[in-house]
């Protein structure tokens, strides 16, 4: 035979508990997002960088790369 199922009023430390470990987990993840953002830009301000060197410089960066004989 199956077991009646007990019910049981919820702790509320454990419900406050709970809540405040949800706050900082979401504040947590907000500072991850702000940093991944950060990061971000500052790749792609670096990317730009290497493009706009690449762009002057195409011919030159080329030429450092061919290899000559027996090299």
């Amino acid at each position: 035979m199956a077991e009646p199922t007990r019910r049981t009023k919820a702790d509320p430390r454990s419900t406050k508990t709970a809540e405040h470990e949800d706050a900082k987990q979401s504040a947590g993840q907000t500072d991850l997002t702000k940093k991944g953002q950060n990061i971000t830009g500052q790749l792609d301000d670096l990317l730009d960088e290497i493009d706009g060197v690449l762009e002057e410089n195409a011919e030159e960066f080329v030429k450092g790369y061919i290899q000559r004989g027996g090299e």
